[in-house]
């Protein structure tokens, strides 16, 4: 089994890197699409609006190089911290089963970009390609 799972490996990797990847590459388009309402809900929740840019490099951009294995270490661990701590902002509310199935979904997630800033991005990536750790 575990012969078959090294053999594996790069193509487990490889659809794990597009899993993670699909949500943020989707939340980043559509706060580009919908950038005043979202911009209305940061506000609501106490979250300066003028982060918002930097919400959709992280979000789109961030997803595009993981899903392609480009600084993926570092693309994985700043969405681990990212997903953390919006899951705080935006979904801790233990009266609310909803946001509290949110909150424990961003945890989730930021667990496997945890695991991917361990093991690497693979041998079908850029970083692969380019020689690079980080």
């Amino acid at each position: 089994m575990e012969k078959m799972i090294n053999t594996l490996q790069p193509y487990i990797l490889l659809i794990s890197r597009f899993l993670l990847a699909a949500i943020f590459i989707n939340a980043g388009w559509g706060k580009i699409g919908g950038y005043a309402g979202t911009q209305a809900y940061m506000d609501s929740m106490g979250v300066p609006s003028a982060m918002l840019p930097l919400v959709i490099l992280l979000e789109l951009g961030g997803g595009l190089a993981i899903l392609f294995g480009l600084l993926t270490r570092f693309s994985a661990l700043s969405i681990a911290v990212f997903s953390v701590i919006s899951a705080f902002l935006f979904h801790y509310d233990p009266s609310n089963s909803g946001q509290m199935i949110n909150f424990m979904k961003n945890i989730s997630i930021a667990g496997g970009f945890l695991a991917l800033v361990a093991i690497g991005p693979g041998k079908i990536s850029i970083d692969a390609k380019l020689n690079k750790h980080w």
